[in-house]
């Protein structure tokens, strides 16, 4: 069985049978984190753009670990002139790892760090152990997630409620729709007064449409049931 553990804010850590990927790992500043990023050995850290409250730790981390960062091109690249190992890729193209595989797709938003733009923001589809779990980083509202709904029988998907940053709850209930995901979690809101949402007042609307939906508190775990036992 692949388990989520929720670390707060965009972070997530996926477990399979042969590795572990870690999604956006902002811990340190992050006042609802329940690790910190020593306490994390992923073998991949997914970024999906260069901003502080995503890139996070992850530099940190793969200096400790030798756990390779994998974005787009510019925040890669970026990433390995710190001297940690990573895999540049970019929107469209599929990275087949050891134990799972990473597709990038687009997100409405930016990337930047310092002033300065790094590439393009990026979401995820990982496929791990069968399962296929959508990350939508920091995204707007976009009918091209109906096509990555089109193409992966996702399993969970995790979408940004926060509003000002990112799409809301009314958008993130019609996004739920395109995908098709057999279930959703909530993400990045809550973190800062500027994106205070409640959760449980989205998922009862994304059920109210016929959706299904699960809040994880920061350091809470889901097991994600293989599909031939679910």
């Amino acid at each position: 069985m692949v388990t989520i553990r929720y670390l707060g804010h965009s972070a997530f850590l996926i477990v399979g049978k042969a590795g572990s990927v870690l999604v956006d790992p902002f811990l340190t500043g992050n006042p609802l984190a329940t690790v910190k990023p020593s306490q994390l050995n992923p073998d991949v850290i997914l970024v999906t753009h260069a901003h502080g409250d995503h890139l996070g730790d992850s530099i940190e981390i793969a200096e400790r670990t030798g756990a390779t960062i994998l974005s787009t091109f510019e925040l890669a690249n970026h990433c390995a002139d710190q001297g940690v190992n990573t895999i540049a890729a970019n929107i469209g193209g599929t990275v087949d790892l050891d134990f799972c595989d990473v597709k990038l797709f687009p997100a409405v938003h930016s990337s930047s760090l310092d002033g300065r733009m790094l590439g393009v923001p990026c979401s995820f589809v990982v496929t791990i152990d069968g399962i296929s779990i959508f990350h939508a980083g920091d995204t707007a509202l976009f009918g091209d997630l109906a096509l990555i709904g089109d193409e992966f029988d996702l399993d969970l998907a995790l979408l940004p409620i926060g509003d000002l940053f990112t799409m809301g709850p009314e958008d993130a209930v019609r996004a739920s729709g395109m995908l098709k995901a057999r279930m959703v979690i909530p993400m990045h809101y809550g973190t800062f007064e500027a994106i205070q949402v409640d959760p449980h007042a989205f998922c009862e609307s994304l059920r109210k449409s016929g959706g299904r939906c699960a809040v994880l508190r920061p350091g809470e775990e889901r097991g994600i049931p293989d599909r031939e036992t679910s």
